[in-house]
């Protein structure tokens, strides 16, 4: 799961956000330098990782793919996904979208000290509605730019979103089939931390 997959499952209060981000920006262990709801919703980020790497419809998912991206092709997956969830949020919450990725915005903008390499992203995050631009199918292929700079071998990343075009209905599915056992999974989970 990328970004907004992770805020959205993570829960609503300012703490829990950011751990939800801190997730991706934080590694190795915790030992109390964020409050107790930050270090709470990391490791919660962290199971729904676990989950989302084990669950045979993620697998099924990530063999639709060539074998040349398959290297990279759990990247691609966590940001088709992220589309489907902004593609069709109201399946998912109540809340509207844009309300959702303004209160996120918001915490991150209020929040002074977060973690070095979300720091330097957040801005840009918030300025161009990084959680909502999802919704648009194109967006991906700026996202997958942006991750391929990143990586040793962005060569591997190339072409993948005509792969994401042909697969783009088969993986909407497997979407449609998975999430709502990982929002029952990350429910659970919270409600065993109470």
């Amino acid at each position: 799961m990328n970004y907004l997959a992770h805020l959205h499952l993570g829960g609503q209060r300012p703490g829990q956000l950011l751990g939800s981000l801190y997730g991706d920006f934080v590694k190795g262990r915790l030992q109390g330098q964020f409050a107790p709801e930050v270090e709470a919703a990391i490791q919660l980020h962290r199971r729904i990782d676990v989950f989302t790497d084990r669950h045979p419809l993620v697998d099924a998912s990530l063999a639709r793919f060539s074998t040349t991206r398959r290297r990279y092709a759990g990247i691609v997956l966590d940001v088709f996904f992220d589309h489907c969830l902004a593609r069709d949020w109201k399946q998912y919450a109540a809340q509207p979208l844009e309300q959702f990725t303004a209160d996120v915005y918001r915490v991150l903008t209020l929040e002074q000290q977060l973690p070095e390499r979300l720091a330097k992203i957040a801005p840009h995050m918030v300025a161009n509605d990084w959680l909502g631009s999802y919704r648009e199918f194109e967006v991906l292929e700026q996202v997958l730019r942006g991750i391929s700079r990143r990586l040793t071998k962005p060569e591997e990343l190339a072409g993948a979103m005509q792969e994401l075009r042909r697969l783009y209905e088969p993986l909407s599915e497997d979407f449609r089939l998975f999430y709502p056992q990982l929002q029952d999974f990350a429910e659970n989970s919270q409600a065993q931390k109470i």
